[in-house]
């Protein structure tokens, strides 16, 4: 007996407690752990380190201003590490960042794919072409795709002047970009991008 009603009463409270944390009138209510919804915004560089910033604001379980982001465990109080020095990132295939500039076609040409050329290369190079270059250079690669048909003036893959075109060559602009073509190195990782290039070379060019 003594149980059943210790459950009734714990039942009510919880049903109190709830009921009081709706919101009614000019009372707008009170969240359970407020920082799940309404998260901190924590940038990568640009840093508020007073901690009161957006204090009039905050929800902030810490009491600490909405605005203030600074990472206090990091010695120069930003949210990401700085890389070691005298280092560049590379891929996990070793892959160093692609450093010639858009205008460097002559020496890009000179690049050999470093891919080697499997049947698996190039079913992934379709899978990439079709996510990537299709829309404007179509499924056959003849600059019919539906986006190239509005934007106009898209590569024909199969037309005379871009059926010898050395790889280096195309992975370049894919890369850089040139002309209408838009530079997609931000998008596609390198790797994917020699993979493309071998799905045009064997597949596109010799259709």
């Amino acid at each position: 007996m003594k149980i059943t009603n210790s459950i009734y009463v714990l039942g009510l409270a919880g049903v109190a407690l709830l009921g009081a944390c709706t919101a009614s009138g000019d009372h707008p209510g009170y969240e359970y752990a407020p920082q799940m919804y309404n998260s901190v915004a924590y940038e990568p560089l640009n840093q508020i380190v007073n901690e009161e910033e957006g204090s009039w604001l905050s929800t902030r379980e810490d009491g600490k201003g909405e605005f203030f982001n600074s990472n206090v465990n990091n010695p120069n109080r930003m949210n990401m590490r700085e890389p070691v020095a005298n280092t560049v990132p590379r891929t996990k295939d070793g892959v160093l960042p692609y450093r010639l500039k858009a205008f460097e076609l002559e020496e890009a040409a000179n690049i050999p794919n470093p891919i080697e050329l499997t049947d698996q290369v190039i079913g992934e190079g379709k899978v990439l072409y079709t996510q990537y270059c299709a829309t404007c250079h179509g499924a056959g690669g003849e600059g019919d795709g539906k986006a190239g048909e509005v934007v106009g003036g898209v590569a024909n893959l199969k037309g005379g002047a871009y059926i010898n075109l050395p790889e280096g060559h195309i992975f370049h602009v894919i890369m850089k970009g040139k002309g209408r073509m838009g530079a997609h190195g931000s998008q596609i990782p390198q790797d994917r991008i020699w993979k493309i290039v071998h799905y045009v070379k064997q597949e596109i060019q010799k259709q």
